[in-house]
């Protein structure tokens, strides 16, 4: 909640009162280096990119506070995240145009040209979204892979005495002897879900009118993703990273907020696509698990949490945001989908996941953001 405030402290700075500002997107929470004590922590932003369309990004960060005279230590980052806010006319509630930046140094050139590239990486994300592209080979393998290994849990055997026709098996039979039994920490997709309702207070309203905060909104999904996670590990989950989410709609004082949370991929995989082994039972995938001592005593899960808000007058429900949180586990669980609809859930995970991993290096050369005049702070 703390960092939507300042963003809009921020944003407020640059185009004053006579607009209304609102939080349209969070691109991205990530967690540099996790506390070790308790410590006095100071939060600094600036706005990196405005065009002088309607909408600027903000950069932020959360550091242990240094001494006084002192700059932040890299070491010392804690946090490092980005908000994209818009501003409406007030009477309308219609996108308006505020002043651009104006660049004079090549330090703000260089972060004007990192978040020109933030905003066209994530036109590209959209194209490549699950609507408008199927899944790869890749993807395919692995989907089928994994359900190969459900027909083994239920003793479901495929015999290809000839060519496949169509690609299809010949005969499929049901053995209930030479059923595999599912090991305990695979756990079936639908049965990690978790769901929330509550009727949205005018104490968690923002400044405009009875639309409620968007800092409350993500604090209500982040507690619900912990839960999840923790309920289907038996663990306590760090968090590690939000993966850039989208405010769709508002959410009205009055309003009921609907919270679905789904355990939606967990890494390492559970299979790999040419063997069908388990990704800890098949050699090749040891070098890729880089963790700790033992490679099987850490799993990353993505929690994915739909929201939608529903009028109680009218009983209109419309779909407020999707937000997919990674967390990491102290132990070796596995989750699998079964229907197709869970499969996407799956393949749009590990796609997020997927480019995390190619993006890491472009997170670090974007992190050191602040420690410079201009910025504001709290």
């Amino acid at each position: 909640m703390d960092l939507d405030a300042l963003s809009g402290v921020i944003a407020y700075k640059h185009t004053g009162d006579t607009v209304t500002t609102v939080t349209a997107a969070v691109d991205r929470i990530t967690i540099n280096h996790p506390l070790r004590s308790m410590c006095d922590l100071e939060l600094t932003g600036q706005i990196t990119f405005a065009t002088g369309r309607s909408s600027m990004e903000i950069a932020l960060q959360v550091a242990k506070a240094p001494e006084k005279g002192q700059q932040v230590e890299k070491e010392d980052v804690l946090m490092t995240c980005a908000f994209t806010m818009v501003s409406l006319d007030p009477a309308t509630m219609k996108p308006v145009a505020i002043n651009p930046l104006q660049l004079d140094t090549a330090e703000e050139k260089r972060l004007f040209a990192l978040g020109e590239r933030n905003l066209n990486e994530k036109k590209a994300l959209a194209k490549k979204a699950l609507r408008k592209q199927a899944p790869n080979d890749e993807e395919s393998d692995l989907i089928h892979a994994m359900w190969l290994k459900q027909l083994e849990y239920h003793g479901i055997q495929t015999h290809v005495p000839g060519p496949p026709l169509l690609g299809f098996p010949i005969d499929i039979s049901i053995d209930p002897n030479l059923a595999i039994r599912k090991p305990e920490n695979v756990k079936y997709m639908s049965s990690t879900v978790l769901h929330s309702s509550q009727i949205m207070q005018p104490q968690y309203r923002n400044r405009h009118d009875f639309i409620i905060f968007g800092g409350f909104l993500l604090k209500q999904t982040f507690e619900l993703a912990f839960c999840c996670a923790a309920a289907f590990s038996h663990s306590r989950p760090t968090f590690l990273s939000l993966d850039p989410s989208t405010f769709e709609n508002p959410v009205p004082v009055g309003s009921v907020l609907y919270l679905t949370a789904t355990v939606a991929y967990t890494d390492p995989l559970l299979v790999t696509p040419s063997t069908g082994f388990s990704s800890s039972e098949d050699p090749r995938a040891k070098d890729a698990q880089v963790q700790a001592s033992d490679p099987n005593k850490f799993t990353r899960v993505q929690i994915r949490i739909d929201s939608k808000v529903r009028n109680i007058e009218h009983g209109e429900t419309k779909p407020t945001g999707q937000f997919n949180y990674t967390f990491s586990v102290e132990t070796d669980i596995k989750v699998m989908p079964q229907t197709y609809s869970e499969f996407m859930i799956w393949v749009d995970a590990r796609r997020r996941a997927e480019r995390v991993r190619a993006s890491s290096t472009g997170e670090e050369e974007g992190a050191d953001i602040m420690g410079r005049d201009g910025r504001a702070h709290e």
